[in-house]
């Protein structure tokens, strides 16, 4: 069975650029494209992974991993969150919500592909 990816990010071509990488390496990929209903599509949809930008609109990528660590449903669920900007305090308070790995925008495919499957395994 295919492991399922939800995309949170707002950028069409970001995502549309990480949704064909996980594709290709035989994903299955979800994406929404702003933060209000994120909590309420990850808790529905039930992915292995939730990758998660920290600028978004409706909700902020950190207010959302907060709320998924605040929930026994969701707590233990890897995210991997993505920002554009690289800056320490960023990273800092990403990893105190609990996000699994930080990536920073722009990275590179194979160093994305490999972040995402070093948090979910085939």
């Amino acid at each position: 069975m295919a492991r399922h990816a939800m995309l949170i990010e707002d950028e069409p071509n970001i995502a549309e650029a990480i949704r064909f990488l996980l594709h290709r390496d035989g994903w299955q990929v979800s994406v929404l494209g702003e933060g209000g209903s994120a909590e309420a599509r990850v808790r529905e949809a039930r992915p292995d992974l939730v990758i998660l930008d920290l600028m978004l609109p409706g909700r902020s990528g950190l207010e959302i991993l907060q709320g998924l660590r605040a929930d026994p449903l969701t707590q233990s669920l890897p995210v991997m969150m993505l920002t554009a900007k690289g800056q320490g305090r960023d990273r800092a308070a990403a990893e105190q919500a609990g996000a699994d790995l930080f990536m920073a925008k722009p990275f590179s495919n194979a160093e994305f592909v490999a972040a995402a499957r070093s948090l979910i395994p085939v």
